[in-house]
């Protein structure tokens, strides 16, 4: 029976404190790119608000409950 006892074992391996750190070095490029997507999404929400205009303008001859409603409603895609 052969013994089956890892000798190569190392610290500084793929599976050791280096691939840790580039994990780690990773998680947090990802988080720093994300941040940096949520300010910029921010600053432009800000200086470009969302009208509600051209929807709104629209509807004033909509009726409560009327079939002539489709019109201004979503069409299905077919």
């Amino acid at each position: 029976m052969a013994v089956t006892e890892n000798t190569n074992r190392s610290l500084f391996a793929l599976h050791g404190i280096t691939g840790m750190l580039i994990a780690t070095a990773l998680l947090l490029s990802i988080l720093v790119g994300l941040i940096t997507w949520a300010i910029n999404v921010q600053q432009t929400s800000a200086t470009n608000p969302y009208d509600p205009t051209p929807i709104t303008s629209n509807l004033d001859n909509v009726k409560a409950d009327s079939k002539a409603n489709a019109q201004f409603a979503f069409k299905d895609a077919k």
